[in-house]
């Protein structure tokens, strides 16, 4: 499955604290990027509407859908997946989905060694180590503690990125604390390095298998050294 190009495409990112959206119509990108805490659900659609607006356009002239496909906030990702799958659903409009650490990662371009790590809170970042020299990954994506991420055998560290290195435990590599918005994700979708596919198959990626942990556990992690 393709999207069109020529048409007007618009990427979503709810998977942090900010609503983070682009447009890209006739050449132009629009981008609202706001931290808007919990009011995700609220704004989304109005946002979108007004991008529509400023460019003349409706749901039915996308030629695709690009959104962030995770891992980040359980609650924003899903509220972002829903109104992707809302809009392309009746106009057969294929979706992308771009990891948000690759989004990430390619904030540092032409890196052979890129360590790209995110807040994933309960004292864990998600990380994954990529070469954006070469458009390749280096390994699988993780969650975890910061200090215990390790530089991955045979390469040497480049750069850092993500704000996971905002943290008081970040990472133990030198980095800064960028975030991508959703420009970023439209522009990797455009890449055409990421398969895009219909509306129903508009899938999340999940990388820690418990999203809450209960009042003991937390207890017991913040015990451990």
């Amino acid at each position: 499955m393709l999207i069109d190009t020529s048409r007007p495409i618009l990427a979503v990112d709810t998977g942090t604290s900010f609503l983070s959206l682009a447009l890209r119509a006739d050449g132009e990108v629009r981008l609202y990027h706001e931290n808007v805490g919990t009011r995700q659900s609220e704004l989304i659609l109005p946002q979108i509407r007004v991008l529509f607006e400023q460019a003349g356009i409706g749901a039915s002239d996308l030629g695709g859908i690009v959104y962030a496909q995770g891992p980040g906030a359980f609650t924003g990702l899903r509220i972002g997946a829903g109104v992707v799958q809302g809009l392309a659903t009746p106009f057969d409009t294929p979706v992308i989905g771009v990891p948000s650490l690759d989004a990430a990662a390619y904030l540092v371009p032409d890196c052979p060694c890129v360590l790209a790590a995110t807040d994933a809170r309960m004292g864990e970042v998600f990380y994954a180590w990529f070469d954006t020299q070469s458009h390749t990954r280096l390994g699988d994506y993780h969650v975890g503690k910061a200090s215990e991420i390790v530089l991955p055998q045979g390469q040497t560290f480049g750069a850092g990125v993500g704000n996971a290195f905002a943290l008081a435990d970040k990472p133990p590599f030198d980095g800064i604390p960028s975030m991508p918005t959703a420009a970023y994700f439209l522009e990797l979708a455009l890449s055409g390095r990421y398969p895009a596919a219909d509306a129903a198959h508009a899938e999340l990626l999940y990388v820690r298998d418990k999203i809450a942990l209960t009042a003991k556990e937390q207890a017991e992690r913040k015990a451990k050294p």
